[in-house]
């Protein structure tokens, strides 16, 4: 048992270093506070907030873990990010475990009109499916110029959603300030979300908030890379269908 708890100690202490080295403990100005995220706040430096990184990592561990379940269960992980600062970190990491994201401005009505959106998905599908196959030359080059700018509209809006056929199980959200669309639009219904929340968040609708600077590339990529992880450890132990038993003769 000793030795457990020691071990234990050893990997909370490298998680708290790690998550020091990429500045995540640098939160906002004290007049920016959101009141639901004080508890999580160590003190001030230079009239900045600083996290409790020991409680960032208890969080931080947490969420994880429910992303890997998750991911375990063969459901998809919506990842959000919009802002400049985080939309191509957090659209690589999508990409890399075959993930949906909305990496720009969200569009109303993405989760609680999903219906809706799909069409324009489809509608996407169906003029990229006839370029491919020049379906489109029997229109005069003025019409292929509109579909032509009507495709790469529909790829901005809903490129990161194309493969996206049902409801998310999970939105991994980067700023739920920025994302605040999003965060509403998964409460309504009851999806759960992860995010990643700097000291201006109102986290009081995030299922699994991980408390630090969510503004640098560090600390965005340190997060975006440890999610990465747990759903390619969690696709790892996706449950597969028992094989069908044989008939008795």
């Amino acid at each position: 048992m000793p030795t457990r708890k020691v071990g234990i100690k050893n990997m909370t202490e490298t998680m708290i270093k790690k998550l020091f080295e990429v500045g995540a403990h640098y939160g906002y100005s004290r007049s920016r506070r959101n009141p639901s995220i004080a508890k999580f706040i160590f003190g001030q430096k230079n009239k900045n907030d600083i996290f409790d990184l020991e409680l960032t990592q208890k969080q931080f561990v947490n969420a994880m873990d429910a992303i890997e379940k998750t991911a375990a269960t063969g459901k998809n992980i919506l990842f959000v990010a919009g802002k400049n600062e985080a939309r191509i970190i957090v659209r690589n990491g999508a990409e890399k475990v075959d993930q949906p994201f909305v990496c720009g401005r969200w569009i109303g009505g993405t989760l609680t009109n999903f219906k809706e959106i799909s069409k324009r998905v489809r509608l996407l599908d169906t003029l990229k499916t006839d370029k491919e196959k020049g379906n489109l030359e029997k229109y005069t080059k003025k019409e292929r110029l509109l579909i032509d700018r009507q495709i790469d509209d529909l790829e901005k809006m809903f490129g990161g959603i194309a493969d996206m056929k049902e409801l998310p199980a999970m939105l991994f959200i980067v700023d739920p300030k920025h994302e605040d669309a999003a965060v509403k639009e998964a409460k309504t219904l009851n999806i759960p979300t992860v995010a990643l929340a700097n000291s201006d968040c109102d986290i009081s609708n995030i299922t699994y908030p991980i408390p630090a600077n969510d503004a640098t590339a560090k600390s965005i990529a340190f997060v975006v890379d440890s999610v990465v992880a747990a759903i390619e450890n969690g696709k790892k132990n996706i449950k597969k269908d028992k094989p069908a038993e044989e008939k008795t003769k």
